[in-house]
């Protein structure tokens, strides 16, 4: 055998193992979200598919210890990853249909798509280790450094995919790359006469499904996000409008010839004008499309506005396809919210929260009670914060949004919901304004204004019951809660 080939293959194997899983998180994110439940389901099943695979993989090998049936392994692996690749968004839209929970939404998916490459994957060591072995006297160096050199590969795996590959080149195109390298590994160990032909072949493969992957729509992967960008006629007023999809969640949508708010829960942050007169500032969490933030520097000539968005990716798209432009009265803040909340000394008269549109995933950290303390703490005594939820009032599916009610009643005196679809239905799942108010003196709930006047008038009067705990930085469960709202 050749020195050092079977090395370079477990490296390699390893490696791809780990962009393998990496990649399945951005794959998944797209119909259950990027909750703990994904990355439960997706963590357990690889590793469970490992076992399995060193598992047999050592049975086999003691069978057929030969280069061509590890060869065959590998590039088994190879297909079923393309494959992955190709099934992956026709699988997950039928699971967002038929299966209920995004536990066993992630669940399914992770088990369907990642299950068997994996399980190939986990059998190259264990090959290797037989292959290599000569004497019994060897058996612990051997095994030694087959693992050493697993493990680097998976460390290596873990930083490219992360730092380069996925930001690069996309969750799909990854995966033929990924399909393609194996099918190459394979071939490390195959006679060198068949090379040629085999390698043409698996090049002319990878070319019709990278050609696949090709769409009109505008679509990147970023450091945090799978983004997507395309115009389409809205069917409640015929216009054409542009929309930017993170993760497959729709996060900003503009009308293409007019200035006027497309989404109707945009137009509640308004009320910051209501409840704190003549304010100056504001801070707004989740920038995406900077959709409000343009509609706030035109309707407030006089105030200025910080944007913290975590993606600078998605602030660049913004500026090429959302007509973002540079403003003295705007600032942009490129970093968790969380973090930012922790560390600035800035005072702002109101504070604007559109990070927890997704009955996907939620930023639990942006929830708590801490983080309540934090944009208290930052309002002046009249300062007022308006929030963006996805949730309905009533029933399961209301959980999250009570929690955050009972957390935002905790630390301001008064809190009051907004349903802005349908007032009346607490049981719809709909857009829900959460405004907290940092005076104790009760507001009024009419304006002058008949804009104002008639948002004001969706604010929900019945009783809301405290029947689940604050959230806190120790004990936060969102995805639960959230869940539960995927059922419907």
């Amino acid at each position: 055998m050749r020195k050092c080939v079977l090395e370079l293959v477990v490296f390699i194997c390893a490696a791809a193992v780990m962009v393998f899983e990496l990649t399945g998180s951005r794959v998944l994110a797209l119909y259950a979200g990027t909750s703990i439940f994904v990355w439960a389901s997706l963590i357990g099943v690889i590793l469970g598919s490992l076992s399995v695979g060193y598992w047999y993989g050592g049975r086999l090998a003691d069978r057929r210890p030969t280069e061509r049936t590890l060869s065959l392994v590998i590039l088994a692996s190879g297909v079923l990853i393309a494959a992955a690749a190709l099934a992956s968004r026709p699988l997950l839209v039928w699971l967002y249909v038929r299966v209920a929970g995004l536990g066993w939404r992630s669940l399914v998916a992770a088990t369907a798509l990642f299950s068997l490459p994996s399980l190939l994957l986990g059998m190259v060591s264990p090959f290797a280790v037989r292959l290599r072995m000569k004497t019994l006297d060897a058996t612990g160096r051997t095994v030694g450094n087959f693992y050493a050199v697993s493990t680097l590969g998976s460390i290596a795996g873990t930083f490219l995919a992360g730092f380069v590959l996925i930001p690069h080149f996309g969750s799909s195109k990854l995966l033929y790359i990924l399909a393609a390298t194996l099918a190459a590994t394979s071939l490390l160990l195959v006679p060198r006469r068949r090379v040629l032909v085999i390698g043409v072949t698996l090049a002319v493969l990878a070319l019709l499904a990278w050609k696949i992957t090709d769409s009109g729509a505008f679509k990147v992967e970023t450091m945090y996000n799978s983004v997507w960008i395309g115009d389409y006629p809205d069917p409640r007023t015929g216009q054409m409008v542009r929309v930017m999809s993170l993760n497959s969640q729709n996060s900003s949508t503009i009308f293409r010839d007019s200035q006027e708010l497309v989404e109707e829960y945009t137009k509640y942050y308004n009320l910051g004008a209501h409840f704190s007169p003549g304010f100056r500032s504001a801070l707004m969490i989740g920038g995406a499309g900077y959709v409000y933030p343009r509609e706030y520097l035109r309707r407030f000539p006089a105030a200025t506005i910080d944007v913290v968005e975590i993606d600078p990716k998605v602030t660049e798209l913004a500026r090429g396809y959302f007509g973002l432009e540079d403003d003295p009265r705007l600032g942009i803040f490129h970093q968790d919210a969380r973090i930012f909340l922790n560390e600035t000394t800035r005072k702002y008269d109101v504070f604007f929260g559109d990070v927890f549109q997704s009955i996907f995933s939620v930023p639990f950290h942006l929830t708590t009670r801490e983080t309540a303390q934090r944009v208290y703490g930052l309002l002046p005594d009249n300062g007022v914060a308006i929030m963006n939820t996805i949730s309905s009032v009533e029933g399961p599916e209301g959980k999250f949004l009570r929690a955050l009610l009972r957390t935002y009643r905790e630390v301001f005196p008064q809190v009051y919901l907004f349903p802005v679809d349908d007032a009346a239905d607490g049981r719809r799942v709909q857009n829900v304004m959460l405004v907290a108010l940092k005076s104790p003196t009760p507001p009024s709930f009419h304006s002058d204004d008949p804009e104002l006047d008639r948002y004001l008038s969706h604010r929900w009067t019945p009783d809301v019951p405290a029947d689940v705990p604050v959230l806190t930085d120790d004990y936060a469960p969102v995805e639960y809660y959230l869940g539960m709202a995927s059922r419907r």
